[in-house]
């Protein structure tokens, strides 16, 4: 089972390269091998996934990137979704969005000196935006004053993925002037990122202390006049990324208790074929189509520039948030109590889905975009 987008020739086999790729560089096995060891994929891990085009579907071709089939945001949607169900780590997500607004709005040095390394996978990058207590507004956290040769960043943000092993940090925040975005390189002198204990081990997220950190004006992205809905839209793509990595994560969790299900006997039979796990697999398996609706829906009206992509966005993101734990939950009843043994990968999935809930946004933020959007 996969996500529906009606694949062209080229995005199947997209999809099958990063397969094959993730099968034999970061199974599942791995991942959680990683996770154990408090480590991260290393430098090889990126410049493969640069060398498959990962981080260059949202970046235009005349800027280095480039997609499958000339349609990024499906394309990314695709990768997004295959890295989902095997539960890869890394930053890909925010590394996708920050190539995104270098490439449109970054200066002709970002261009050419920091975006080629990061489509090539051969630098690494993220985003930080929100602050401890999960506010995504850009305003949260983080103190920005002006000199006359640069700014001044003092505070915090959090919940950055991999803050402490990438090269390049993009800063999102707002000042007298209105909202603004700064490319700190992470070894900057008052830049702290440590790592923070969560949910989810097989990704890291980190907290992101400035302590008076002075940037040059060079090291802005953006103008005054549209930064602001810069951001709005890297905000939209990395809240759909995420909505379709989270789909992937639970396809093939599904996958996997459906077999156990035919697999399982109890009394002489399959448990699959008890009237009451029937039920649940039926109920689950709508639940997962539906996801799998709303994700594809978020994608194209991101790929089509619709009117209302950031009303379908938070649609797809809040259902995807909730019903990603709801099926991890149904999945675990099927399983019994083998699933509660720290050696079965069912936890990995409901860590990832129960963190991916919460990045970009959780479900009754986006429920209450939507109504703000209605003019509720």
């Amino acid at each position: 089972m996969r996500v529906d987008l009606e694949l062209s020739d080229d995005q199947e086999l997209l999809r099958a390269t990063t397969e094959r790729f993730i099968e034999s560089a970061m199974p599942l096995s791995k991942v959680r091998e990683l996770a154990d060891a408090g480590d991260a994929p290393g430098a090889d891990y990126a410049r493969s996934g640069g060398d498959l085009g990962w981080f260059a579907m949202l970046v235009p071709e005349e800027h280095g990137g480039g997609s499958a089939s000339g349609a990024g945001v499906l394309d990314a949607a695709i990768l997004a979704e295959a890295r989902g169900r095997v539960l890869q780590p890394g930053p890909f997500v925010a590394h996708n969005v920050v190539a995104y607004a270098l490439a449109v709005s970054g200066s002709d040095a970002h261009r050419a000196a920091v975006l080629p390394a990061l489509v090539a996978g051969e630098q690494t990058a993220t985003w930080a935006v929100a602050d401890a207590t999960g506010d995504w507004n850009p305003d949260a956290g983080l103190r920005i004053s002006r000199k006359d040769d640069g700014f001044v960043l003092s505070g915090a943000k959090s919940l950055v993925e991999d803050a402490d092993r990438v090269d390049w940090v993009l800063v999102s925040a707002v000042d007298e002037e209105g909202a603004v975005q700064f490319l700190v390189a992470r070894d900057t002198d008052g830049v702290d990122a440590h790592r923070l204990e969560g949910f989810d081990f097989t990704r890291r997220q980190c907290e992101v202390r400035f302590d008076d950190v002075h940037v040059p004006v060079a090291a802005r992205v953006g103008d005054a006049v549209n930064t602001s809905a810069t951001i709005d839209r890297q905000f939209w793509y990395a809240a759909a990324l995420l909505t379709a990595e989270s789909v992937g994560a639970m396809d093939a969790l599904f996958g996997i208790t459906v077999d156990y299900a035919k697999a399982r006997t109890a009394f002489g039979r399959p448990i699959g074929s008890f009237q009451a796990v029937k039920h649940l697999l039926a109920d689950t398996s709508l639940l997962l189509e539906e996801s799998k609706a709303v994700a594809v829906a978020a994608a194209r009206a991101l790929q089509d520039d619709s009117p209302d992509a950031a009303e379908i966005v938070s649609i797809a993101k809040a259902f995807v948030g909730d019903s990603g734990i709801e099926l991890a939950h149904n999945c675990w009843q099927v399983f019994g109590g083998i699933a509660y043994t720290w050696e079965h990968d069912l936890h990995l999935y409901l860590r990832r889905l129960t963190a991916n809930a919460s990045l970009y946004g959780e479900p009754a933020w986006h429920r209450e975009h939507i109504c703000t959007l209605q003019g509720l």
